[in-house]
């Protein structure tokens, strides 16, 4: 260090140097362990919440079972009409079998409560699809009711006192006896995939759902993307600096910020109100949430190509060519790994919402698969909204379930966003 001509030099052994210098390093060690413990804990409370919903979810991922015989014989099933069989009775009597000692009809619609509602129509469809069985005893496994797979999962516990569980002493008995017998099975449940909803909890699943928000999220890309990106490199790059386009890049910057359900509110003003689109349509929901997406996926594209070097431009230019080509040849590629960034978590957080389809019908109750956009269909946030506010048990692992679901698409989602980042990557 100099100063007028002279050299100072600093004395390292003086004691008051000696505090300041420890000073600072207590400092930058408070600072380090400040954000450590800020990371561990956000690590911790991660883990808890994941680690919650698959405790409580992971046994809607398997299903109990019980193989039965089933008599399709007699006058029950007509060979020319197999899909109006008394299929009810055949059920019933299934398990009658199993248990001659059942002969009050109380005991017995109990007994037959064991069985779910749907094993009726999954007997009916395995006839309609292999007729050739009409006639003969076959042996089926079907799924068994929500309280009968609870207490098999061990949900209910059968030292409960009686008075303070949904199952009597005598209907875990029966039970029991089915499972000494080897008939009850618990495979993996890919009906929760595979099957609509349903009122009962052993039988619903997110097909309907999947394929709803599958949907939504292909209309929302499809208008969200070309949009939001030409809009991003025109005012970035073509649009004329005045108060009209300041005024523009400050109502995007505010539309980023508007809650979700104003969208909504939007979209059933106009979609449903002035143009009439069908109410509870994936199409309806694909535009809704193109809207919330379009503010992400603007400014992820003008930061992305704002913060391509300047001399990529002049260097072009110099040697002629265009500005739409410079734009399009030069700056669009070297900008392609952070625009794909913003758009897919743009569409990361589409996928889960629910205010907005909420408000345009995106909950009713379906029970079937859409063919198409235009049908009613419900969506992942939604239909775990709809299962949340089931009275029923058995829905509450189910909606962990979906959610554990719905978190592995946005990990799928996060993870192809950095496979881009990195496979389009220039350096320059």
């Amino acid at each position: 260090m100099r100063d007028t001509g002279h050299i100072h030099r600093v004395d390292w052994t003086d004691p008051a140097l000696k505090r300041r210098l420890a000073a600072r390093h207590r400092s930058d060690g408070y600072l380090r362990l400040i954000g450590g413990a800020a990371l561990g804990a956000a690590c911790l409370v991660f883990a808890l919440l994941v680690g919650s919903l698959v405790y409580a979810g992971y046994p809607a991922f398997t299903q109990t079972h019980v193989t039965l015989q089933f008599d399709v014989t007699g006058d029950r099933v007509a060979l020319d009409a197999p899909d109006a069989g008394n299929y009810r009775a055949i059920t019933r009597d299934a398990l009658g079998q199993l248990f001659p000692e059942v002969t009050s009809r109380k005991d017995q619609r109990a007994l037959a409560g064991i069985l779910s509602n749907g094993a009726q129509y999954i007997l009916r469809d395995h006839i309609v699809a292999n007729p050739g069985l009409i006639g003969h005893t076959i042996t089926l496994t079907v799924p068994v009711s929500d309280p009968y797979d609870q207490l098999a999962k061990g949900l209910i516990d059968a030292a409960t006192p009686e008075a303070n569980r949904r199952l009597n002493d005598a209907e875990i008995a029966w039970f029991q006896k089915l499972q000494a017998d080897g008939a009850v099975s618990r495979p993996l449940n890919t009906g929760l995939l595979t099957n609509p909803d349903s009122r009962f909890p052993e039988l619903a699943g997110l097909a309907g759902a999947l394929r709803g928000t599958f949907y939504a999220l292909l209309v929302c890309f499809l208008i969200s993307f070309p949009v939001g990106i030409s809009a991003g490199i025109y005012l970035e790059e073509f649009a004329p600096k005045n108060r009209f386009t300041d005024m523009i890049e400050v109502n995007i910057n505010n539309l980023a910020a508007v809650p979700s359900v104003v969208f909504g509110l939007l979209a059933l003003a106009v979609f449903l109100g002035w143009f009439g689109l069908p109410r509870s349509a994936p199409l309806v929901g694909g535009m809704t949430l193109a809207l919330m997406t379009l503010p992400t996926i603007i400014i992820a594209t003008r930061v992305a190509v704002k913060a391509v070097p300047p001399s990529i431009r002049d260097a072009a230019l110099s040697l002629g060519a265009s500005q739409h080509q410079v734009v399009l040849g030069h700056v669009v590629p070297l900008a392609m790994p952070g625009i794909l960034t913003g758009t897919i978590i743009g569409l990361a957080q589409a996928l889960g919402e629910t205010a907005p389809l909420l408000l345009i019908g995106m909950n009713a109750f379906i029970t079937q698969v859409p063919d198409s956009m235009l049908e009613p269909a419900t969506a992942l946030p939604t239909q775990i909204f709809i299962w949340a506010d089931s009275p029923e048990r058995g829905f509450a692992t189910r909606t962990s379930a979906a959610i554990c679901v719905l978190l592995a698409f946005l990990v799928a989602m996060n993870a192809v966003a950095i496979y881009l980042r990195k496979r389009f990557e220039r350096q320059w």
